[in-house]
């Protein structure tokens, strides 16, 4: 969820904004701290790099720490993406519609 989230936010892939953007799409709550140990995580196993832009007064003089998905990540997925939909193959007639138009099992 954390690197689809950062390929949604693009350029603006920070915290925060990664934050949000799991939580509106799996409408379910994030804990900071949480995220902040996956994005980590994933920097270590060099899913992702990560830059500090310049400190701003706005942010009490702290740097915001902006993420970026590395190749290998997306290589990663796609395999995954592809790797799910092979176990979903077979089940489309046992979906009933949820809220909002989706599938659920």
């Amino acid at each position: 969820m954390a690197m689809l989230a950062i390929l949604r936010c693009g350029d603006q892939a920070y915290g925060l904004t990664i934050r949000r953007e799991i939580e509106r799409q799996t409408e379910r709550p994030v804990s900071r701290g949480a995220l902040y140990i996956t994005l980590e995580r994933l920097e270590k196993k060099g899913y992702l790099r990560s830059r500090l832009d310049d400190p701003s007064p706005q942010r009490s003089g702290r740097p915001r720490r902006y993420y970026e998905l590395e190749p290998f990540a997306l290589q990663a997925l796609g395999a995954q993406r592809q790797a799910l939909l092979r176990m979903w193959e077979g089940f489309e007639a046992q979906l009933t519609p949820g809220p909002g138009g989706e599938g659920k099992a």
